[in-house]
């Protein structure tokens, strides 16, 4: 502790000290610290939640004058504007998204006082409330809901905002809420902000989504990834691929210059083998080729007789149809004549 902070508790009582002492642990102990708040957590509830936090983070509720000197005195003056109210102060080592996430996670539904603050808009839904005929109709329509009494209850005809967000719940509408079992509220630890690596983050600075900034960190990682294997920049990740792609192309470049290297031969004897048997399958006499290739050329001559008959059936139907077409050229001379004679004898 600095000598000004020294000066600062040097008047305290000793039991002040000590807690001080006890909070100044927690913000040097943790990576992360922050302020939550406590409000309207019934002391059952919160000790529940801070034995849930248990192996992940800390979280100690003091006067906030001791937990203003104690931030003070670690420089987390920034802080200090966040305690107000009923308010602790949480350490961990998470890092603050995990530690947003995790108090997000805890907070549970509850009932909502008269006089609170509404913290978002309180909906009484559409449907059958299981309420009897009787005054409650009357309360439900008092506090703004479309109700009136069908089939021997009372129904909610269609969902009814009966308080914005940020007005004060009246008395009839504590009643209400409480008589269909309405819980508006979420009761937990509310992260205020959250000092990590001397960073000051606040709640919306960490309300993200995770899985889809995931996605999105993956999606540039890969565009950067292809934009480096495109413009050939080679880094740690991206040079396997291009040395890869580089002895391809080597590769593609020798077999097609016929380049007489070692490691090309295997591939240039395969290629050359290829294109002499296809120059076997082209020579019709068996006999002129050598006796490792003449299996090539009796391969072959299936192949070609097959061709031949497809060649014959084709010349075949030519000849039939040249034939039919013969066969009605006569069918119209024929006709012509006889129109002739006709014509002879009409004028002869």
């Amino acid at each position: 502790m600095s000598a000004q902070a020294e000066r600062k508790t040097e008047n305290l009582p000793q039991w002040k000290k000590e807690e001080v002492d006890e909070l100044a642990q927690i913000i040097d102990e943790y990576e992360s610290v922050g302020v939550v708040g406590i409000a309207g957590i019934p002391s059952k509830q919160l000790q529940d939640m801070r034995r849930d936090l248990h192996g992940t983070a800390v979280l100690r509720v003091s006067r906030n004058t001791l937990q203003t000197r104690a931030l003070e005195d670690a420089g987390l003056g920034d802080l200090v504007e966040h305690i107000e109210g009923q308010v602790g102060i949480v350490g961990t080592d998470e890092n603050p998204f995990s530690l947003y996430k995790e108090l997000e996670a805890s907070k549970t539904p509850a009932p909502i006082n008269e006089g609170e603050v509404a913290p978002n808009d309180i909906v009484i839904p559409e449907g059958d409330t299981g309420v009897d005929p009787g005054p409650f109709v009357g309360e439900l329509q008092g506090v703004g809901a479309n109700a009136r009494i069908e089939e021997g209850s009372i129904q909610v005809m269609e969902d009814s905002t009966v308080l914005e967000a940020g007005g004060t719940v009246s008395a009839d509408l504590t009643n209400v809420l409480n008589e269909l079992g309405i819980e508006p509220k979420e009761v937990g630890l509310d992260l205020r902000a959250v000092i990590a690596d001397g960073v000051l983050f606040s709640p919306e600075d960490l309300d993200i989504d995770i899985e889809a900034y995931r996605s999105d960190v993956s999606t540039a990682a890969a565009r950067a990834r292809n934009l480096s294997l495109n413009a050939s920049f080679p880094t740690a990740t991206t040079a396997p691929t291009l040395i890869a792609k580089a002895t391809g192309e080597a590769k593609s470049l020798g077999l097609q210059a016929a380049i007489e290297d070692e490691a090309l031969m295997p591939d240039l004897v395969s290629k050359a083998d290829a294109q002499l048997r296809a120059i076997a399958a082209q020579i019709d006499d068996e006999e002129a080729l050598p006796d490792e290739l003449q299996d090539v050329a009796a391969a072959a001559e299936p192949a070609a007789a097959e061709d031949e008959d497809e060649s014959t059936d084709d010349q075949t139907e030519d000849e039939a149809e040249t034939e039919d077409a013969d066969a009605d050229t006569d069918d119209d001379d024929e006709d012509d004549g006889d129109g002739a004679a006709g014509l002879g004898e009409m004028f002869g």
